[in-house]
């Protein structure tokens, strides 16, 4: 899609199927569908407004009111959200600061058992900017190269989507692609080819914003289903 940007159509969105192997459990499916779209002459700001404006749409549409009730709670859907920086994220709700969990190896736990369960209880969240290290296809922050210009979204403790300011430097993402690809080696993984027909097309890329939103989870939230099972035809067990 980012090379369709390159190419010139700078308004495009798909609705596609996904898999990632080895995830499962009440908010995961190795197979799962995603909204993603990509607007140029934008950055994550702007996608944060849109991503206010496609859910309550969606509201809208199914005849519900400004008040989204999932598993007991009530969620206030009325723009706008919430906006809660990352490291403002971790000094509210985890034991560790950003910086220490950082450090420690400790990102993850923290921000799963911690932080998440907080986040859109009762009006939908978007935490934005975080470490570089968590976002390798995102533009830098101008004002703190430490961080990138990445949000998600998340309603009832749920994260819903995962945008970007889309990194446009090619030199710069090469190498961020070969510090990935190092790590993999080390890690003893299958190593991955250089996307060279993406690289060779950032040159012509604008400045960008990419969002990819969760169907299925979106299903969940608007149906009350307390589990991702819920949302599909057939689970993977059943196949």
């Amino acid at each position: 899609m980012k090379r369709l940007v390159s190419a010139g159509y700078h308004r495009i969105f798909q609705i596609c199927k996904c898999y990632r192997k080895g995830e499962r459990g009440r908010l995961h499916l190795p197979e799962f569908t995603l909204l993603e779209w990509y607007r140029a002459h934008a950055d994550y700001l702007s996608l944060m407004s849109e991503s206010e404006e496609l859910i309550n749409s969606v509201a809208t549409h199914l005849g519900n009111s400004s008040v989204l009730r999932y598993q007991g709670k009530e969620i206030d859907l009325t723009p706008p959200w919430e906006r809660l920086p990352l490291k403002e994220a971790f000094t509210k709700y985890a034991p560790l600061p950003l910086e220490v969990a950082l450090e420690e190896g400790a990102f993850e736990e923290m921000l799963t058992s911690y932080i998440e369960p907080q986040l859109g209880v009762q009006k939908p969240t978007i935490v934005y900017d975080y470490p570089l290290l968590y976002g390798a296809l995102a533009r830098v922050k101008k004002a703190d190269p430490t961080l990138v210009e990445r949000f998600e979204l998340y309603i009832a403790g749920i994260e819903v989507a995962n945008a970007f300011s889309e990194l446009v430097d090619p030199i710069e993402q090469r190498k961020r692609f070969e510090e990935e690809e190092k790590k993999r080696r080390e890690a003893g993984k299958v190593p991955y080819p250089m996307p060279e027909a993406f690289l060779q097309s950032l040159p012509l890329m604008p400045q960008t914003a990419g969002c990819a939103l969760g169907v299925d989870r979106l299903v969940m939230l608007f149906t009350d289903a307390p589990d991702i099972n819920h949302c599909v035809a057939f689970t993977p067990e059943e196949l």
